[in-house]
């Protein structure tokens, strides 16, 4: 039987592995790599957001994950996005309640057969958007299994919101607002539909996650000491400017 061939989708490795832990063993050595090239620009480089949030996006493939994510880091829409292979990623700073805040957001593959590798990056996550597509049913039929592998998967204080994607296409609206809402309010999930076409909606998405991770952050609710919290807190810089710890390293570089 021929060796199973895995594409991550990583845009630094675009190479087919026999094995996952090929591609985390590359991994592994380009973070030691970014690692030590973020240190050596550290002690004059200071942080510009005080936390870091990592989220993910999940839900079926073709719900528009992708294209939330390059609306919301690029202010632009795809209209020709390619369907995610294992996992993409994107960061922004937002600002809340006077604190700037880098978001990772890693947006997963929606195909069944690439769910064994993306599932991994559900761990240590401090938000998750779980998305469908009003004009497909079939796509919010499934919230359910992605409901499961995001509680089973990440801490209990990830905050989940649901995102009904392509809202600017009510004509063929398959999901009604109020069914949707429903599924959301019974699960204690954050919800609201937008258009990654339009704009409509999207910044509010991530915007309204990092606000209630924020709110558990200052109510006590998320230990940030935790290894799964999904959040990280900038470095303190002393006098003399060199910071008294390092950040964790991400796939394709720092988090600098």
């Amino acid at each position: 039987m021929p060796p199973r061939l895995v594409w991550l989708c990583c845009r630094s490795h675009r190479a087919l592995f026999t094995d996952e832990q090929d591609c985390e063993r590359l991994h592994a050595a380009d973070s030691r790599s970014a690692a030590r090239t973020c240190r050596a620009t550290m002690a004059t480089a200071p942080y510009n957001y005080s936390y870091i949030f990592k989220y993910i996006i999940i839900g079926d493939m073709g719900v528009g994950k992708s294209c939330l994510l390059h609306q919301f880091t690029e202010k632009k829409f795809m209209a020709d996005c390619p369907h995610t292979i294992g996992v993409e990623f994107g960061t922004r700073i937002i600002e809340v309640s006077g604190q700037k805040i880098k978001l990772q957001i890693w947006d997963t593959a929606g195909q069944e057969r690439f769910r064994a590798v993306t599932r991994s990056y559900y761990r240590g996550a401090a938000g998750a958007l779980m998305v469908y597509d009003i004009t497909r049913r079939s796509t919010y039929n499934h919230l359910s299994s992605w409901l499961t592998d995001a509680r089973n998967l990440t801490n209990p204080n990830t905050v989940i919101i649901l995102i009904g994607n392509k809202a600017d296409l009510e004509a063929q609206r398959d999901v009604t607002y109020e069914e949707a809402k429903q599924f959301a309010e019974e699960n204690g999930l954050l919800f609201l539909e937008a258009s990654a076409k339009t704009g409509e909606n999207v910044e509010d998405a991530f915007l309204e996650a990092a606000k209630k991770i924020y709110q558990n952050i200052q109510d006590g609710s998320l230990d940030l000491n935790a290894a799964e919290s999904g959040v990280q807190h900038k470095p303190s810089a002393p006098q003399g400017g060199r910071l008294t710890s390092e950040p964790q390293p991400q796939r394709e570089g720092c988090g600098c």
